[in-house]
């Protein structure tokens, strides 16, 4: 990133208006970064770094590290030095404010979701999340989701969808408190329900019910011995009085047929 970006974190200077003079002399390295000269893009960068911190301090949210957030911005300026054409007219904080914006904004969009989101709902969301801690402070008041579609020009159903996404974008580890337990002990994973084996052998036998009373009797005899008395096929050899072969031999033959009477 380079030792430009480095200085990110160590400035703290907050943007001021620049005078003239400041000004041609932001066109002037502007101009020679443009033709190649590193010292003059290092130096442009250099001097802007304030802006890339004072833009990503505006857009910090949360817990979200303000290092990370400066770095961030830091790639914007950069992306921003190497496509700014002075030639233009334009004044460079006017030009490059967007790319940092846009930059950081790309960053919470694809780091900021604890849940997957289509990046366009997630777009929308941020810009809901904007036009309604604007119309907060305009009015006063949480504005309604018609409000937020009226100054974001999105439709109110994409607008419900965005404020849905922004609701529920962090998950919840299964660690979390539960919060309803009296000794506070309870997390989210005690309150889910788990597999019951029993609900698969109440389905099977509902299942095997019906077939199983086609089987001759002797049939039925040997697998129930094996499957519910669980015995072995030398002990049911000797309960029936035949080897263990051909109790071996009927056991197959049998659940062949249960096979073939279930499908």
């Amino acid at each position: 990133m380079g030792p430009a970006t480095n200085l990110a974190t160590k400035s703290a200077a907050k943007p001021r208006k620049r005078s003239a003079s400041s000004l041609l002399r932001t066109r002037m390295l502007a101009a020679r970064a443009r033709n190649g000269d590193a010292r003059a893009r290092e130096a442009l960068i250099a001097e802007h770094l304030p802006l890339a911190r004072s833009l990503a301090r505006r857009y910090r949210r949360g817990s979200e590290s303000l290092d990370d957030l400066v770095q961030v911005a830091s790639v914007g300026l950069i992306k921003a030095v190497d496509r700014f054409d002075p030639d233009r007219g334009h004044s460079f904080s006017t030009f490059a404010q967007p790319t940092i914006v846009g930059e950081l904004l790309r960053h919470f969009r694809d780091t900021g979701w604890g849940v997957h989101v289509a990046r366009g709902t997630q777009e929308l969301a941020l810009k809901v999340r904007t036009a309604a801690e604007a119309i907060e402070t305009e009015t006063g008041i949480a504005p309604t989701p018609r409000q937020l579609a009226e100054r974001t020009g999105a439709e109110l159903e994409a607008v419900v969808e965005a404020l849905g996404a922004l609701a529920n974008r962090t998950a919840l580890s299964l660690a979390t408190p539960a919060g309803n337990d009296d000794d506070g002990d309870a997390t989210i994973a005690d309150t889910l329900g788990d597999v019951e084996e029993g609900y698969r052998a109440a389905e099977a036998r509902a299942l095997l019910a019906p077939a199983f009373k086609h089987l001759p009797e002797r049939e039925q005899r040997i697998l129930r011995m094996r499957f519910v008395h669980d015995m072995t096929q030398s002990e049911i050899a000797a309960e029936v009085g035949v080897s263990q072969m051909q109790i071996s031999r009927l056991l197959r033959q049998s659940l062949d047929k249960l096979h073939e009477l279930t499908r």
